[in-house]
């Protein structure tokens, strides 16, 4: 991701840049932060017009700028420590889009080549053996 993330970005141009970036791959963000293996709860999202800063207690000024090579992990835990924000990736399988809880030390190029191309070719979703770990 060329762009950095601060304080001042909303939550939906995160998520704009992210996406771009990574097509395959989505990021949320939540009231509540989750430890590693973990899911969030979807009643938990923060709307996405609110910035960094309307949302956490803090004055950082550090930024963080995703890279392909960095975990899922890594960077939910440097949202959580930079912004005290939860963070959570989601891969899409198919038609689903699933919270990446049991692969969360697979880079995000990684990642996101995953949820690439699982498609017969009568345009069905096939989920893969990774995702339905995913989904149990």
């Amino acid at each position: 991701m060329k762009n950095m993330i601060d304080l001042n970005k909303t939550i939906s141009a995160i998520q704009q840049e992210f996406q771009k970036e990574y097509p395959n791959l989505k990021i949320e963000f939540y009231k509540e932060l989750h430890s590693e293996g973990e899911g969030s709860m979807k009643d938990h999202i923060i709307n996405g017009d609110l910035t960094i800063a309307d949302i956490t207690n803090t004055n950082s000024d550090k930024t963080i700028t995703p890279t392909p090579e960095m975990t899922v992990n890594e960077l939910e835990n440097v949202f959580a420590e930079y912004f005290k924000l939860g963070a959570q990736v989601f891969r899409k399988s198919g038609i689903v889009w699933l919270q990446t809880t049991t692969s969360d030390d697979l880079t995000l190029a990684e990642q996101n080549q995953t949820g690439d191309g699982y498609k017969d070719n009568d345009d069905d979703e096939i989920v893969d053996a990774m995702d339905r770990q995913e989904l149990e």
